[in-house]
């Protein structure tokens, strides 16, 4: 491996477990964890509070001194846009759906980009989203893709939801993630697919703990004999 520790992407659609799963993979093994979906949410929820919509016809130019000025940091669980605890709105349904949208044009993918690379370049880090193995590091030393039947991923989201106060139908969940699932797999910059080299795992019948052990089966065996050669 070319870094001091490797990078592991996960990617896959809403609903499939990758936030868990990224987060319970990182404490195992001391690393670091970005979800960089929250980071788009970030995006959009500075938009919204600019009033900014993405289907203004000038939105790119709007975007501009949000995208130079904006700071995104995780403190633990939490998301702090510039400097403000904002994890609580970054799931309002609202926010995930402008997220997508927003996620659809050149300057924020190419802002969020160097921010996701920056933030990992050192390695030592589980990085979640859509185009982690794909477009943001390609060569990342370990890739896993994440699917799970749309109706399973729609109920996990909607209790997700529900415990946090939401009002929103299963139903009505399952219509936003099928319109995101086309919306994300059909853009023209880093569309939601699953890498060449990427390990596919379907979480619709397994448990978090099943999905991190299969991915600890494919890490820790590489991550050992890495080890060994340094010693040798």
């Amino acid at each position: 491996m070319s870094r001091k520790e490797p990078i592991i992407a996960i990617d896959g659609p809403v609903g499939a477990g990758k936030s868990v799963a990224a987060r319970e993979l990182a404490r195992a093994l001391g690393f670091a964890y970005l979800n960089t979906g929250a980071m788009y949410r970030a995006v959009a929820l500075a938009a919204r509070e600019a009033g900014v919509s993405p289907d203004d016809p000038n939105v790119e130019e709007r975007l501009a001194s949000i995208l130079r000025g904006i700071r995104i940091k995780f403190d633990g669980e939490k998301i702090l846009l510039n400097g403000r605890d904002v994890t609580a709105k970054k799931d309002e349904p609202e926010i995930g759906d402008l997220a997508s949208r927003f996620s659809a044009l050149g300057s924020v993918r190419a802002r969020m980009r160097e921010l996701q690379r920056a933030a990992g370049a050192d390695g030592g880090v589980v990085m979640e989203g859509r185009d982690i193995g794909t477009a943001i590091f390609p060569d990342a030393e370990f890739k896993f893709f994440l699917v799970a039947d749309v109706k399973t991923r729609a109920r996990r989201r909607f209790e997700e939801l529900k415990k946090k106060g939401g009002t929103i139908t299963e139903q009505e969940v399952l219509e936003q993630l099928v319109e995101r699932d086309r919306r994300d797999s059909g853009r023209e910059l880093a569309p939601l697919k699953r890498a060449d080299d990427a390990t596919e795992i379907d979480s619709t019948k397994l448990s978090i703990d099943a999905v991190v052990a299969a991915m600890k089966a494919k890490i820790n065996p590489r991550i050992n004999a890495a080890k060994d050669l340094k010693r040798a």
